[in-house]
């Protein structure tokens, strides 16, 4: 991590811990936002106006908050206005690294090798880890956020006239739903197989192995003659959800031991990342190679770093990808 914009030491993915022992996330720092006229969003500063090519988005495929801004940019039609970068999926001792090959990029910006440039050029006494997603301003030279669920919803509504309009991630009538929703997906599912994979004692694994599985169980349920989980229309929820269930057989079930069962498993679930991988962009979204890569590289985890074969999963023949 950075410490007064010095990076410190190897890239280490706990965070933090609680008292017992469970994983504790780091709170993102830039919360700007980009709006149609430049005024002040929920939070942050003014002055991010919405133009095209003026906003850079820099990812990582293995990443699913990453992955949630993808997924938005997709939908919302917003490939042409905001180019994106993506790294490598192997994490380095600095973090997040630059490549050069097909798919991960050098730096356009200013050459950067690792992310965690970024943050300093941003602000150059940065205490914290250097997280992606991260939305830069290439006229102000700053990070405008690298909160996901901000920038998913600054694509949806921050855009103005350059995004697709049909296509509304968080209508008015269903917020309160969206909103709640939410609340318990994230610490239970989307968080929750971090909790595992992180966790330092049995207490802690075990308290989040059961939220893993009683949110799968909850959300299987809930998906009985429903296309989507809220108002069976696509929406941010949506998003949340299939970040964690698209990785959750080729990296949580076996490197986080969230191993009771799998995506595969689950039929209603299954049968939900397929029709959402169906809607068009999203497919090109998704990477198994760089999921696999990634999380299996994590050497506190997988010390020998050999990356599976395995498992067979049906949707892949619907990837871009892979």
């Amino acid at each position: 991590m950075l410490v007064n914009g010095k990076w410190s030491a190897e890239w280490d993915p706990v965070q933090a811990k609680d008292a017992k022992g469970g994983f504790v996330r780091q709170v993102s720092s830039f919360r700007s936002f980009v709006t149609p006229d430049g005024s002040p969003g929920p939070t942050g500063e003014g002055g991010f106006r919405a133009e095209a090519g003026r906003y850079r988005l820099y990812v990582a495929l293995i990443c699913p908050w990453a992955s949630r801004t993808l997924i938005a940019r997709a939908v919302k039609k917003l490939e042409d206005a905001i180019p994106v970068t993506i790294v490598e999926p192997v994490i380095a001792d600095e973090g997040w690294r630059f490549g050069d090959d097909s798919v991960s990029r050098p730096d356009p910006v200013m050459g950067a090798r690792h992310i965690h440039e970024l943050y300093t050029r941003a602000e150059p006494h940065f205490t914290g880890r250097a997280t992606v997603p991260v939305l830069w301003d290439t006229e102000r030279g700053t990070i405008v956020n690298n909160e996901s669920a901000d920038i998913v919803r600054m694509l949806d509504a921050g855009f103005g006239a350059l995004a697709d309009a049909s296509v509304d991630l968080y209508p008015e009538p269903l917020r309160a739903e969206i909103d709640a929703l939410n609340e318990r997906i994230y610490p239970r599912l989307n968080n929750g197989v971090y909790r595992a994979g992180f966790a330092t004692t049995q207490l802690a694994y075990d308290e989040a192995f059961l939220d893993v599985f009683a949110m799968l169980d909850e959300l299987e349920a809930r998906l009985d003659g429903r296309r989507f989980l809220v108002g069976d229309r696509f929406t941010e929820t949506d998003i949340r959800a299939f970040v964690t269930l698209i990785r959750f057989d080729a990296a949580y079930h076996g490197v986080f031991k969230c191993n009771l069962r799998r995506l595969a498993d689950y039929p209603r679930l299954s049968a939900y990342v397929e029709r959402i991988l169906a809607i068009p962009g999203i497919a090109g979204t998704v990477s198994i190679d760089h999921i696999k890569r990634g999380y299996w590289s994590i050497k506190a985890l997988n010390p020998t770093r050999i990356v599976p074969l395995g498992p067979e999963l049906p949707f892949r023949r619907l990837l871009v990808r892979d």
